[in-house]
């Protein structure tokens, strides 16, 4: 009898590649795809790494295709962005092993800086997209994703979403199947994209593309489910989930194939129903498609193009009202802000009392954006804090950026943001750029990268050296600076930022919730000391509030003792003390 349990979608997702002989994953950690390595990493017959970007995750995944194994890569539809120049060639080249990108959307901007729809780089970029419900049909497109891959010699995408990844169902376990490595042979019109051979390959791209739109039609991740007449949707995805929840007599159309569409499919399911909905979450993909067949169907006029949909969205749309049993309840407003101890908190408080702007970059110092320290001025994408500030100076001069820095994390200064560091030595930029060095890959829940000398599963290796890294690309001024030294650290901003010389500043203290991370200080306050001036909250420690008479206190189960709020009290009400 197969055994049953329950799995979240991003498991399902690492269970299917199991199944199905997957022998290498290579990723970068990004929330809503980040557990799907964590889970991988966990069997022993999968050779799974965190690379340094998503570009480099998926060349390692060609390779090992081209080679004759089956592989995947992980991201999040950001890192797509950067992966979409391999993926481009590699949907010329095809491959050998089967290989599936999986790619997790993020309606509703949960933890990102864009919203933006994978299938719409998937059309562009030629490749077929499968896009499960639920984790069941995680798991089961996983692995029938490899099926398509080497059926068709084509890169698929997994094209997942946050509520799909973080939300839990039944799967049904299998047991591995040892798919035998493909046999490699020298084929340079295949793999070598060069003009010639790619001239050739968009025509088999082409055709490839045709007969998987043909074949569509009998694609068992294709349903229809007839019911009312009167009423249909075509749908995807964890969208489906909706349309059932809240018309279960409805027709509809479940497209696990999304890319390719099946015109044959989607042409006689709309002559069959009265009315049809396209109900898909982010872009009209599918929409916009059908109506170019000349279609008539309803959809984004209706349904809006941000955010998650839900049940009651469509209550809205259809019935004009919500389910008050599902409605949300009205919550106080609660802010993300930096934890308690936090380092980067410090180095944004010496920021902030210099009046110094920063470019920012991904990671959770974004949150010195906020008040009260206030000191991020933009963030755009992953080694933009050091290019937007090199476009600063070489825009406006020198002048101009002795009040700017550039701030941006280890694990993304390893991610792109050394390529633009590179660029400022190159191009005889000044400016200062602060690696915030807390040795992890924070926001995305603590995963290791090239700097720290662990692997993704844990295994010791050689842990890069940023200072020395930083010199050897050529910057002048390296200072490696503890994140809670306020007065150093303050001396050497104002050093760096006043000079002409390109200064790279590494802060390091590691992230507080790091596992195995002590605490054996705390800070206490003395009330009869303390003047209500207010400047120690003006580093916005949640562990600090204030009494009923204004004076300052200190919740003692979140402070960790880091000493901060003390550097700021001109009183000496602020000590640190033994648990």
């Amino acid at each position: 009898m197969a055994k049953k349990t329950i799995m979240l979608g991003n498991e399902a997702i690492a269970r299917g590649a199991f199944e199905a002989g997957v022998k290498l994953s290579s990723a970068y950690p990004g929330t809503p795809s980040t557990e799907i390595s964590e889970y991988l990493a966990k069997y022993e017959e999968v050779y799974t790494e965190w690379a340094p970007n998503e570009k480099v995750a998926a060349e390692v995944a060609i390779g090992a295709s081209i080679s004759g194994v089956r592989s995947m890569a992980c991201m999040k539809h950001v890192g797509l962005n950067v992966a979409s120049d391999p993926l481009y060639t590699f949907a010329y080249t095809g491959v050998n092993g089967g290989a599936v990108l999986v790619v997790a959307d993020d309606p509703g901007l949960a933890s990102s800086q864009n919203e933006q729809d994978t299938r719409m780089v998937a059309r562009s970029a030629h490749v077929p997209v499968l896009e499960p419900a639920d984790s069941q049909e995680a798991k089961d497109f996983m692995k029938y994703a490899y099926e398509l891959s080497e059926k068709y010699d084509t890169p698929v995408i997994l094209r997942t979403t946050t509520k799909l990844a973080h939300s839990q169902s039944a799967v049904e376990l299998c047991d591995r199947v040892e798919v035998a490595d493909k046999p490699y042979e020298r084929t340079v019109p295949k793999y070598v994209m060069m003009p010639a051979s790619a001239i050739g390959r968009h025509l088999v791209v082409e055709e490839r593309e045709k007969r998987l739109a043909k074949d569509a039609a009998t694609l068992p991740v294709n349903r229809v489910e007839m019911g009312d007449r009167k009423l249909g949707f075509i749908t995807c995805g964890i969208a489906y989930q909706y349309v059932k929840e809240v018309c279960p007599e409805a027709s509809v159309l479940k497209l696990g194939l999304t890319n390719p569409l099946s015109r044959e499919l989607i042409e006689k399911f709309v002559s069959e129903v009265e009315t049809v909905y396209v109900f898909e979450e982010l872009e009209p993909v599918i929409e916009e498609q059908v109506r170019a067949w000349g279609l008539d169907v309803k959809g984004k006029e209706c349904f809006t193009l941000q955010g998650e949909y839900s049940a009651n969205l469509l209550r809205r749309v259809l019935y004009g009202k919500d389910d008050t049993a599902f409605a949300k309840a009205e919550a106080p407003a609660r802010p993300p802000i930096l934890c308690p101890g936090c380092p980067h908190r410090s180095v944004f408080s010496v920021l902030s009392k210099l009046k110094i702007h920063a470019a920012g970059d991904i990671g959770c110092y974004t949150l010195g954006a906020v008040a009260p320290l206030g000191v991020i001025d933009t963030t755009i994408c992953m080694g933009a804090s050091i290019s937007s500030l090199h476009g600063m100076e070489k825009g406006k001069g020198k002048d101009y950026i002795k009040n700017w820095v550039a701030v941006i994390g280890d694990s993304t200064f390893l991610h792109t943001g050394v390529n633009s560091l590179i660029n400022m030595v190159y191009n005889k930029s000044t400016g200062t750029v602060m690696i915030l060095d807390n040795r992890t890959t924070g926001m995305t829940g603590h995963q290791d990268h090239a700097a720290t000398g662990k692997t993704l599963k844990g295994e010791e290796t050689y842990a890069i050296d940023l200072a020395e890294l930083c010199r050897a690309i050529g910057v002048p001024n390296v200072i490696e600076i503890n994140a809670f030294d306020v007065k150093g650290l303050e001396q050497v901003i104002r050093e760096s930022v006043a000079s002409d010389t390109l200064t790279v500043i590494i802060t390091k203290s590691p992230c507080v919730l790091l596992k195995g991370q002590k605490f054996p200080n705390k800070c206490v306050v003395d009330p009869d000391l303390c003047k209500k001036c207010g400047a120690c909250m003006k580093i916005g420690c949640p562990a600090m509030t204030r009494r009923e008479d204004g004076k300052v206190q200190i919740d003692a189960t979140m402070c960790n003792g880091c000493g901060l709020c003390m550097n700021y009290c001109k009183f000496n009400a602020i000590q640190v003390v033994e648990r």
